[in-house]
């Protein structure tokens, strides 16, 4: 994970940090959406792959000031069910790098204390990367801090379409009653079930939409949008917006 070897930059972020924890109204829980990464390759003259790798160095920075600032949760939103349409070339390397990260940065999780979690059809991934996800998931469970809730082969509308599922089968089964099914009961149902709803969405790049992504939950949420995309989004960047969500 890439640090800083100028001490007056940590000094610094020190100092940011801890003026965002003594205005109070931290955002408990921060989404973002990490788009971007092709077009600034494509700006760069180089293979989107190499976006990709670019992006994963931010997704590294970003947990770990997250952390330190004492968010409770974090979602990323890693992999969407659309992205499977992606040249097979691109979807190989991006299920290479995650089954990568996964090994690679337990480790820095575990030493800052953070708890990863999956949401998604984590059953429509390959072997390699569920094997490597459980190993993850396992290593990390008993961490206490941040809770990290990657989004991997996930997809809003299929979240809403599985979680009706399940409390169809709940009805049928009568360990529930139709008439007892209420927005908590619905909430329940989710990937998302017993984590709080995102208070702040950051999207990247200058889109301005949603793209499927936790469209039950974040009906209340407070939305950041900057037109940086992924690759280039910072640590500085992140304060911004959290700075923008404590004034709202």
């Amino acid at each position: 994970m890439t640090t800083s070897s100028d001490p007056n930059h940590d000094t610094e972020d020190v100092r940011v940090q801890g003026k965002l924890r003594e205005h109070g109204n931290l955002p408990r829980h921060i989404a973002i959406i990490m788009d971007g990464d092709r077009r600034w390759a494509k700006d760069n003259d180089m293979p989107v792959t190499e976006g990709h790798r670019h992006g994963r160095e931010t997704a590294r920075e970003v947990i770990r000031a997250c952390s330190q600032l004492g968010i409770e949760v974090l979602t990323l939103y890693t992999f969407s069910t659309e992205n499977w349409s992606r040249p097979k070339n691109e979807v190989s390397t991006l299920m290479r790098w995650l089954r990568e990260s996964l090994r690679d940065e337990t480790p820095e999780l575990n030493s800052n204390n953070v708890r990863l979690n999956a949401i998604g059809r984590i059953s429509g991934l390959s072997r390699a990367v569920q094997l490597a996800l459980r190993t993850a998931l396992a290593a990390t469970s008993s961490n206490t801090g941040m809770l990290l809730n990657i989004a991997v082969n996930y997809g809003g509308r299929s979240e809403i379409v599985d979680g009706v599922k399940k409390l169809i089968e709940q009805v049928q089964d009568g360990s529930l009653q139709s008439d007892d099914i209420d927005e908590d009961t619905v909430s329940g149902s989710l990937y998302t079930a017993g984590i709080s709803d995102p208070d702040l969405l950051i999207r990247c790049s200058g889109e301005m939409r949603l793209s499927n992504f936790l469209p039950w939950q974040t009906v209340y949420t407070e939305i950041w949008l900057t037109e940086i995309y992924w690759p280039d989004f910072r640590r500085h960047h992140l304060y911004e917006a959290v700075r923008a969500y404590q004034q709202r």
